[in-house]
Formats: structure tokens, C-alpha cells, sequence
């Protein structure tokens, strides 16, 4: 029998809708006021994201399964809904000042955030192989758009470029496991695969799933599939690498975690292999190969494939604990992520945006508040306590330590430490060095963004309840 589509059938999809008629209203609206106000749009765009959150906490709890089940919203996909959308709202926010300052107001822009963002809430819902591809390839074709945005700009050109031609090829290997794992199982369904590998899995099963998370992994960036991540970082204008690196990252480690553990939980053994293996390399890299950068947006883009290896140790673990870890280091990592580039952002000088680290020389003596927020990401990002971000590797690890992965949590505190080396450096230059000359004043919504992240960093030990208890239930809505 035909299902009939009623309001409070597709209820749970209200943020999608909300996204995706907004992105079509947008781009009206920007075709109608053309070259007058493009500004206005891109305001507008982050006014429908916030909407999308409030419809996002609008729906009912519980679990719902939509279009024969290829879509599932329950407690998990609300959490990292919401999360991602602040990720995409907290980035196109701190666009809006550095686009009017460029003369890059384009109503193009702010659509293509609607509908990147919308392919990652349906990623996020994907319960399918075939749901899942669709929502990967509608959210990877928007960023590989918005990653070449400057169409004049060399630099913006190439990393557009390389995204994409790294990107198909992610998508077509993650094509090629998907279309083994039905082959093999013949359906197509996260919860009728997980019957047909109760059993063990074959060869030709497992070859599909580490094609599986061959994909996956190069959406996170997490080694050996990280190759696009420096050049891409530097390359696209620095609002756009604010976004990727936080929102795309979410809804990448989302259905990463959704796949493993409602597709495979049979063949658990196997692709915790795998995930070690990456999460340890993704740690090492992230932790050694930053040491050497100049350019902050480049060692960002290392600090980013260290946090996604982090992330790994809770999937690892492959308990309602680890699954919860994961949950809480993403929401803590996008604060951290945000309000880092916010300060980027405002390092502006003759009307210019510089991106080299020693120019942060002196920053205490010269703009100290800027200074002191930005030394607080950093200390979070190394996982100092008591910031946010020491609570976000003790979830993990905790998960890891709890599950028998002993020497995982091991090899994470120590690259961790080796980490943190490159994060206090650019501490001792604010605090320690000769000052160079001063930025630019650092725009409004730019200072709403850094206070609010760096707050969040700072209070987060004193009542992380909330955020605790919500990843709790979302982590237990997946068992």
C-alpha cells in the first residue's frame, strides 16, 4: 500500500524542508535583487539555518522511520543535527563581515551553505546505502563550489580543483563498496545488512566495507585519505575553511558511526581494525606533522586530521560510551574550531588578511583580549585542563580504556602531549615575542562568535550536564 505523505508524517523532515525551500527562496531573492543586496541574502541564509534548528528541536522524541526506512530520525541525528547546524550558521556568521570587507557579496554563496547543509542533515538520517550516497554526493557538489568561490584567486581555483578530483574518487570508491555490500547481502538496508553479517562476513563483504570506509574517511580527512586537507585548507577563502572544517566533519563522523554500528555490528571485529589503524595514524600525523607550519590555516588543517583521529578512539571502542565520547568531542571540537577562526579571521592588517603565525607576534600587548581568547582555544585544543577540550579526549579515551583498547588511549595521551608543542608555540608568540603591528579592530559579529566559544571552553567543566545527558540518550538511541 502506498504511504500517504501527511503533516505529521514528514514532521521529522522540517529542517530539511526548511533548508531546502529556503535555499530555493534564496536564490529568487538573489537573482531578483542581483549586484544590490547580496548582503542581505547571506543574512537571510543564516536566518534559515537558525530556523532549521528550531524546527530541528521542534520534533517529537522518539524514533521514526521514513520512505520505507531509508531515512531515521531519532536522538542521534536530532544531536548531530543541531550540531551541525551551528556549524554551518557559526561559519556563515563569521562570513558575513569578511565577505562585504573582500567585495565578495554573492547570494550564491549563502544558498550553496543551504544546500551543502541540507545534504548533510540527510546524511545524517541516511538508514540506507542508497540514502546515504545521496546525501554525500549533495553536500560534497555544494562544497566543492563554495571551496572555489573566488574565482578570481588562484589559490581558491586550485583548491576547489583538487577537492573535487579527490572527492569523485572518494565518492566513486565509496560507490564501488556500497554497490559489493549489497551484492553480497542482497539489500541495501543498514538494518537488513547487520542480519545478513550476523554470521561473519566474507571476503568480498570485507573488501566492500573498507571501501566503505575509504569514503568516510576522506570526508573526515583522517589518514591515509588526508591528502587533500593542507592544500584545500590554505587554498579556499578562510570562511569557507571555517566551515569545512567544522559542519562537513559532523555529519562525515555521524554516519561514519551510524554505518559501523547499525550495518555491522555482526562483523564488529573486522572494521575495528580498521578504525584503530586509522585513528592511530591519524593522531600521529596530526600530532608531528603540524610541528613544521607556518601558516596557520595549514597547521589548523593538521590540528583538524589529529581531532577526527580522537574522534576514531571512541568509535573504536565500539560501546553506547564510545559512541557517546564521539558525540561530545564533535560538539566541543566545533566550538573550538569556530572561535579559532574568528581570530583568524580578524588577522587583518593595510587591508589585508595575513595567515602566517609570527605575525600573532606580541598580539597580548596589542589587542589583549583577542589574545587571551585565542590562548584559551589553543589550551583547548591541546587538551589542557580544565577547558572543554580535556573533557572531550577523557571521554574518549575513558571509552577506549573501558572497551580493552588499552594501547590506543595510550598512543592518543602521548600524541596528545606531542601535539599540545605546537599549540603552546603559538602561545609563547602572543605572549613572549617583540609585538608586530597591530590588526585591524576585529568586527562585531567576529567578537560575538570568539566570546562565545571561548566562554563555552572556559565553563564547559563547570556545568557539562546538558551536553553530557544529550549525548547519553543520542548514544543509546543507535543500541
Amino acid at each position: 500500500m502506498t504511504e500517504l505523505v501527511t503533516p505529521e508524517i514528514m514532521q521529522p523532515l522540517l529542517p530539511e524542508l526548511v533548508l531546502a525551500l529556503g535555499a530555493l527562496a534564496m536564490l529568487m531573492v538573489g537573482v531578483a535583487w542581483r549586484d544590490r543586496h547580496d548582503g542581505l541574502v547571506n543574512v537571510l541564509c543564516a536566518l534559515v539555518l537558525a530556523a532549521a534548528a528550531a524546527a530541528v528541536l521542534a520534533i517529537p522524541p522518539g524514533r521514526q522511520a521514513l520512505f520505507g526506512g531509508s531515512l531515521v530520525v531519532d536522538d542521534y541525528a536530532r544531536f548531530l543535527k543541531l550540531l551541525t547546524l551551528c556549524g554551518s550558521f557559526g561559519a556563515l556568521v563569521i562570513s558575513l563581515d569578511y565577505l562585504a570587507l573582500a567585495r565578495q557579496q554573492k547570494f550564491e554563496y549563502g544558498a550553496l551553505f543551504l544546500l551543502s547543509t541540507l545534504g548533510m542533515l540527510l546524511l545524517i538520517s541516511a538508514n540506507d546505502l542508497v540514502a546515504l550516497y545521496l546525501g554525500l554526493e549533495l553536500m560534497s557538489l555544494s562544497l566543492y563550489v563554495v571551496a572555489a568561490f573566488e574565482r578570481d584567486n588562484a589559490r581558491s581555483a586550485e583548491a576547489g580543483l583538487k577537492y573535487f578530483v579527490l572527492g569523485a574518487l572518494s565518492s566513486g570508491m565509496l560507490l564501488y563498496g556500497a554497490s559489493l555490500i549489497y551484492g553480497f547481502t542482497g539489500t541495501v538496508s543498514f538494518s537488513r545488512i547487520a542480519e545478513a553479517t550476523q554470521t561473519g562476513a566474507g571476503i568480498g563483504l570485507v573488501f566492500g566495507l573498507v571501501f566503505l570506509f575509504v569514503g568516510f574517511c576522506f570526508k573526515i580527512s583522517a589518514v591515509p585519505f588526508h591528502m587533500w586537507t593542507p592544500d584545500v585548507y590554505e587554498g579556499a577563502p578562510t570562511p569557507v575553511t571555517a566551515f569545512f572544517a567544522a559542519a562537513p566533519k559532523v555529519a562525515a563522523i555521524a554516519v561514519f558511526v551510524r554505518a559501523a554500528m547499525a550495518a555491522f555490528p555482526g562483523i564488529g571485529h573486522e572494521w575495528q581494525q580498521i578504525v584503530v589503524f586509522v585513528s592511530i595514524a591519524s593522531m600521529a600525523l596530526g600530532s608531528f606533522a603540524a610541528i613544521g607550519q607556518r601558516n596557520i590555516k595549514r597547521l589548523m588543517a593538521y590540528s583538524s586530521i589529529g581531532h577526527m583521529g580522537y574522534a576514531l578512539v571512541g568509535l573504536a571502542a565500539g560501546t553506547s560510551e564510545g559512541v557517546q565520547g564521539v558525540l561530545i568531542y564533535m560538539a566541543i571540537y566545533v566550538a573550538m574550531t569556530l572561535g579559532t577562526f574568528a581570530v583568524i579571521l580578524s588577522m587583518r592588517r593595510d587591508g589585508q588578511w595575513i595567515e602566517t603565525i609570527s605575525d600573532l607576534a606580541g598580539l597580548s600587548r596589542t589587542q589583549p583580549t583577542m589574545a587571551f581568547f585565542l590562548g584559551v582555544l589553543l589550551f583547548s585544543l591541546a587538551g589542557i585542563p580544565p577547558l572543554a577540550g580535556f573533557f572531550a579526549k577523557f571521554y574518549v579515551f575513558l571509552a577506549a580504556i573501558k572497551a580493552g583498547l588499552y594501547l590506543l588511549a595510550v598512543i592518543g595521551v602521548l600524541t596528545s602531549v606531542i601535539g599540545a608543542y605546537y599549540y603552546l608555540a603559538i602561545v609563547k608568540t602572543m605572549y613572549f615575542d617583540e609585538p608586530a603591528k597591530r590588526f585591524e579592530p576585529m568586527p562585531g559579529l567576529l567578537r560575538i562568535v570568539l566570546g562565545v566559544t571561548g566562554l563555552v571552553n572556559i565553563l564547559f567543566f563547570a556545568y557539562p550536564a546538558p551536553l553530557v545527558t544529550a549525548a547519553t540518550a543520542a548514544a543509546k538511541s543507535l543500541f
